[in-house]
């Protein structure tokens, strides 16, 4: 397996890239009981040093449903009925995670309520009262 690249900066070397072909399911004739052409890579995570620390951190987070027991990322694509095409998906899949994690949140900065806001919350607040009020017994006071 050749190198992944993500982008012309980093590349992920093939040692931490392992792939196997299992029989797909779903649409494909007799031809999906033969042929093995569903892909399952996997990442080493933990052990490539080519991602810096935070990246890993957000990537662990992201992919925290597709790990394996071992502790690897485990991207599967069974796309095509064609195994070559859906192992480029399943790096291509790959990539594009990795891309995402490479870009940092934009930190969220907390905001007040301006007077205007609150003084139409407290407004139907009021309407919303008054409705329901006058939603009760008639009372006849005669």
């Amino acid at each position: 397996m050749e190198p992944l690249r993500i982008d012309a900066r980093l590349v992920i070397p093939a040692d931490y890239l392992t792939w196997s072909a299992v029989r797909a399911s779903g649409a494909g004739g007799q031809n999906v009981n033969k042929v093995a052409s569903k892909v399952e890579l996997r990442f080493d995570l933990e052990g490539c040093p080519n991602l810096r620390p935070e990246v890993k951190v957000r990537l662990a987070g992201a992919t925290a449903n597709r790990r394996a027991a071992d502790g690897r990322v485990r991207i599967v694509s069974q796309a095509t009925r064609d195994q070559a095409k859906n192992l480029e998906d399943a790096r291509e899949k790959l990539a594009e995670l990795i891309r995402a994690a490479m870009v940092a949140p934009i930190p969220r900065r907390p905001t007040k309520p301006t007077r205007g806001s609150k003084v139409r919350r407290a407004d139907a607040k009021r309407r919303q009262s008054h409705k329901k009020q006058m939603r009760g017994r008639i009372t006849n006071d005669d």
